[in-house]
């Protein structure tokens, strides 16, 4: 899959099947919007196109109006956005920077220098409440108008459903806010999962006897937090049982800076101790234990950070028994 940030590169196909959105936790929804795509692009002979945007559109107007709580919370970040698109088949991604340009781009324009010029788009799909353009004065409609004139087919996708619950990315906030980890991962078609480098941190957690796996969230708000036994991928050829902090740790620091931080049970021998730095890894959070708390020292922290292991180890003994029966009932 091809990356680019703007549509002003030569490496992009001349024309192509294209939709548009924020993609955010590329949910079962997206990715049924996604194989409609495939499918269409496949037929007509082009690549497969998805327009995207960062920061989100909602983003860059709270932080206009200065009321930053009017953002929604990310679930996930651009590199874990780019890897469940490639995983649906996309065949290229264009990042757009939503700014002021953007914003105040009129609707006719941004079919005109965005759809025709920039892509050549040839087949625009989009879902059932699309609006685009400054003041969202787009719809639809003139989507579908614009089309006719223009030589390009218009599609619309109604929305999808699980157990007649409506897939978005707002449902799945909801979820993830809640704890609710097995309805996030109903929503989504997978486990939530975090991915990223693993840097390093204050090395904090081996003074307390609790190592940890740093991978930043490089947005302030989180769609979910706090404690969470997880499985890490990336380590060694099997997942690795864990438990992990994903918040801005209030304890130990006052930055703000959003921070997973996962301590592996049975850390790969063959890594040593300094293995792990410059990896990616993949964070599965299946289960959530509590909220992020503050303490009044380390001694309080440690003692909640030992039952912390110990709640996520039950869990995940629970998980993996359950997990080995349904196979066996399959075979």
């Amino acid at each position: 899959m091809q990356v680019f940030r703007g549509i002003h590169h030569p490496e992009i196909a001349p024309a192509c099947a294209l939709t548009i959105g924020n993609f955010d936790g590329v949910h079962r929804g997206h990715q049924a919007m996604l194989a409609l795509l495939r499918s269409e692009a496949q037929h007509r002979g082009l690549p497969s196109c998805v327009m995207t945007f960062e920061p989100h559109p909602r983003d860059y107007f709270a932080h206009l109006a200065g009321k930053p709580e009017l953002a929604p919370s990310r679930i996930a970040t651009l590199r874990d956005k780019l890897s469940e698109l490639e995983r649906c088949g996309v065949d290229q991604v264009v990042v757009l920077r939503f700014d002021k340009a953007l914003a105040s781009q009129p609707a006719q324009s941004f079919i005109d220098d965005m759809l025709v010029r920039g892509l050549g788009a040839r087949y625009v799909l989009v879902g059932d409440d699309f609006r685009f353009g400054a003041k969202r004065a787009g719809d639809y409609a003139m989507l579908d108008a614009a089309g006719g004139t223009h030589g390009f087919d218009v599609a619309r996708m109604n929305s999808y459903e699980v157990h007649g619950l409506r897939v978005s990315s707002s449902a799945v906030r909801e979820a993830l806010a809640a704890g609710d980890m097995a309805k996030a991962a109903e929503l989504l078609g997978r486990p939530y999962c975090i991915s990223g480098h693993v840097v390093h941190g204050k090395k904090l957690g081996r003074d307390l006897g609790f190592r940890t796996l740093n991978v930043r969230f490089r947005h302030p708000k989180p769609a979910a937090m706090g404690i969470f036994a997880v499985l890490v991928h990336g380590l060694a050829e099997e997942p690795v049982a864990g438990v992990a902090s994903l918040g801005v740790r209030p304890t130990v620091d006052d930055s703000g800076r959003v921070l997973l931080e996962t301590h592996c049970f049975d850390w790969p021998q063959h890594l040593g101790l300094e293995g792990g730095y410059g990896k990616i890894v993949r964070v599965e959070l299946l289960h959530k234990i509590r909220d992020e708390a503050r303490y009044d020292g380390l001694e309080t922290l440690t003692a909640a950070i030992q039952q912390d292991a110990r709640d996520a180890q039950d869990f995940l003994a629970a998980h993996a028994a359950q997990r080995r029966q349904t196979t066996r009932d399959r075979i």
